[in-house]
């Protein structure tokens, strides 16, 4: 059978080596060397030219990395996966690969506090404009683009406020306009949403998330669909010419990632390879808790209320369903009456733990105000929607009852 006629777990599993591994192992093994041997000069020219694929040294390819990039490809049918040692280090390398002085970039404030610092502070310094808008409000997101927006980014959820944007109507806008759009997908994993279907042109994911397995490592994943035509990029038009739709996938893997050095390690990918074969297994088990443990929290006296985008009493419920199906990601958050409650909650815990990240197979609880955002002005907090009344729970694979039973004991 084709791999291409393979389901989305059949893909996985089965993707081939790129060479015969000498063993016949059944797990790519980790290549932990920096560098590789040739068996001529010329060979080693060609290598370092690109003129082969053969690998130089780990910083710009690796073998163990490379298959975990090829499994990926082969459950998105992307044009390239290129795979880095964190979620940050994805967005930064995509939009970095995007921008230069005098370009801008519109999103939303709604952003992860670190992907916030970075465009309004870190890339500012460079002399990039970041418009930041209402993404729900189409004709502002329109207004906002010109002839130097190199991207529109968002995420498909935000975090923590639980807004979710019209894929379909941006995209349009970004087709339109011939400007990228770069969608940060982390939430939804790709057994549940295929970014490509919905317009966007380059997806980065941090997979230190669900496809770590969890929590084992840290990683990140740009993905270039090859569905965008460059030669209408303030930045990359020049290269269009010479590569086309791979333009992008040129610039960040002969350049970009090759100067920042942010290329995954070899055991990372070992890892993160394993946490990809119960993908799919896993997120149906935390989303179906998931969505029980919203239900509940719903009707409990000391909840003032439940932000969940598969609740049908969510005000994106319909538009989340149509995009990510009725279970859209394994996170939701809850608002107390004070940050004081919210305290005492998370300090009676007992199984659920006090933790930062996401999707590891344990439960976390995180107060987002007084961590994440605690370095924000609390203006800039009201801005972004993030209130110290709020928890983040990040649903992992117990019980749903051994769950409840630590909520309820620490609401007393």
């Amino acid at each position: 059978m084709e791999n291409e006629e393979l389901s989305f777990d059949g893909k996985i599993l089965n993707t081939p080596y790129g060479k015969q591994d000498a063993y016949g192992a059944l797990s790519m093994p980790i290549y932990q060397s920096a560098a590789f041997e040739f068996a001529t000069a010329e060979d080693m020219e060609d290598a370092f030219k690109g003129k082969t694929s053969d690998h130089t040294y780990s910083r710009i390819t690796n073998p163990t990395v490379q298959y975990f990039e090829s499994r990926v490809q082969a459950i998105t049918n992307a044009l390239s996966v290129t795979a880095v040692n964190s979620g940050m280090a994805a967005i930064t390398n995509a939009i970095i690969t995007l921008a230069q002085s005098g370009s801008n970039i519109v999103t939303s404030k709604y952003l992860f506090g670190n992907t916030y610092s970075f465009f309004a502070t870190t890339m500012a310094a460079f002399g990039v404009e970041v418009r930041f808008c209402d993404l729900r409000n189409a004709d502002e997101v329109e207004s906002r683009i010109d002839d130097n927006t190199c991207a529109v980014f968002l995420e498909i959820i935000t975090n923590p406020q639980m807004e979710v944007a019209d894929l379909k109507a941006i995209s349009a806008i970004t087709k339109q306009k011939g400007v990228p759009l770069v969608a940060d997908t982390t939430i939804i994993p790709f057994c549940a949403f295929k970014a490509k279907e919905w317009g966007v042109n380059i997806e980065v994911v941090s997979s230190t998330k669900y496809i770590s397995g969890g929590a084992t490592s840290l990683g990140g994943l740009i993905i270039d669909y090859g569905n965008f035509d460059w030669l209408s990029s303030p930045k990359l038009h020049t290269l269009a010419k010479e590569f086309g739709k791979a333009s992008f996938t040129a610039k960040l893997r002969k350049e970009i990632l090759r100067n920042l050095g942010a290329y995954m390690t070899p055991q990372v990918a070992y890892q993160q390879s394993l946490g990809l074969e119960t993908l799919s297994l896993r997120y149906d088990r935390a989303t179906t808790t998931c969505l029980q443990l919203a239900e509940r929290l719903e009707k409990h006296p000391q909840v003032e209320s439940v932000n969940y985008t598969g609740l049908p009493t969510n005000a994106f419920y319909a538009l989340s369903n149509a995009q990510f199906g009725n279970k859209p990601g394994a996170m939701f958050t809850f608002n107390m009456a004070s940050q004081e409650a919210c305290y005492n909650f998370l300090n009676k815990l007992t199984l659920v733990r006090r933790a930062t990240n996401l999707f590891d197979n344990k439960t976390l609880a995180i107060h987002p105000a007084s961590t994440i955002y605690g370095n924000f002005t609390p203006e800039q907090r009201n801005e972004m929607s993030v209130s110290e009344k709020t928890i983040r729970i990040s649903v992992g694979l117990e019980d749903v009852e051994d769950l409840f039973r630590d909520f309820e004991q620490a609401m007393i």
